[in-house]
């Protein structure tokens, strides 16, 4: 179990990571990215939560619903931007 929070806690300092490059990005492109890798880790962190819990299937259910809406919402703001003129 302390393998599974290591690992867990390792994954929320990556988020932090990835938020300062969405909040401080050179570009548009580099911040919607790290936006989605910020979804992506969120992720893995429902489903180590499900593997602690041991309810496995619930947590995917929900990391499924979390992952269309994660590349849902990507694909929205490239297009959004796309059609703006400022990619």
């Amino acid at each position: 179990m302390n393998i599974f929070l290591l690992f867990g806690m390792g994954l929320f300092s990556l988020v932090f990571l990835c938020l300062y490059r969405a909040v401080f990005g050179p570009g548009v492109l580099n911040r919607i990215a790290a936006i989605s890798a910020i979804g992506t880790k969120t992720l893995v962190i429902l489903l180590l939560m499900g593997f602690i819990y041991n309810r496995v299937e619930m947590f995917v259910d929900i990391s499924m619903v979390y992952a269309l809406l994660n590349f849902i919402g990507t694909i929205t703001a490239a297009k959004y931007l796309e059609m703006k003129g400022e990619l």
